[in-house]
């Protein structure tokens, strides 16, 4: 499908799949709706510990470079385990610039080590923070009571609804441990339910910039 680079409303860039008219970060701010979504209302529940993190859907690997730079203050040591079907590719990369866009210029030689390693590996990407890439559908994973907090950050169920379904996210439930949190920007109701029916307490919360609300999802059993 054919794909472009895009400016968003806060300046950052993302991916454009044009046959499907849906972006792999959120037009209204690509960056501001990672930061409120992913570290406002995940990651910044912890503090001071070891953490594990799944995200769904690695993309462009902006989750995880705001993740490796929040991580320093909030003093996480941070296992991070990125799942992606296709992954991006490196001229996209090229263009993308988060580093310039986050004023994290530091961290620049992070975000391109993340795409440079292989795959089904774990490699160090900073003192504090290692990361595993895989390279297969969401519907095989099958890591049990692993993680602390997961990122869903799967393409909208507008175009792949698959992948918000009750068999995806009893995988999700299996795959935290428990009092572990899942957050996406979806706030659908058929999505809620489907979280609801495989045993998540879920939240409803104020959205990024363009949306009403998003879901945070709790394994409090």
């Amino acid at each position: 499908m054919k794909r472009k680079i895009i400016t968003t409303a806060d300046g950052s860039k993302t991916i454009q799949i044009e046959d499907w008219n849906e972006q792999y970060h959120s037009i209204h701010g690509a960056v501001q709706e990672a930061y409120h979504v992913f570290i406002k209302h995940g990651l910044s529940l912890f503090r001071d510990r070891q953490l594990s993190i799944l995200e769904i859907g690695f993309g462009t690997g902006l989750n995880a470079l705001i993740t490796l730079v929040e991580s320093e203050k909030l003093g996480l040591d941070i296992a991070y385990k990125g799942v992606e079907a296709y992954p991006v590719l490196p001229e996209e990369l090229e263009q993308l610039n988060y580093s310039g866009a986050l004023d994290a210029k530091d961290f620049e030689q992070h975000f391109f080590n993340m795409h440079q390693t292989s795959w089904g590996q774990s490699h160090p990407i900073s003192a504090n923070f290692s990361l595993i890439k895989q390279q297969i559908d969401f519907k095989e994973i099958s890591d049990v009571n692993l993680f602390d907090l997961i990122y869903f950050d799967a393409f909208g169920a507008r175009v792949q609804p698959e992948l918000w379904t009750e068999e995806v996210f009893a995988i999700m439930f299996k795959a935290l441990k428990k009092d572990g949190v899942l957050v996406t920007y979806s706030a659908k109701g058929s999505v809620r339910r489907a979280m609801q029916a495989v045993g998540f307490v879920v939240e409803r919360l104020p959205g990024p910039p363009g949306k009403r609300e998003m879901l945070r999802a709790l394994k409090v059993s």
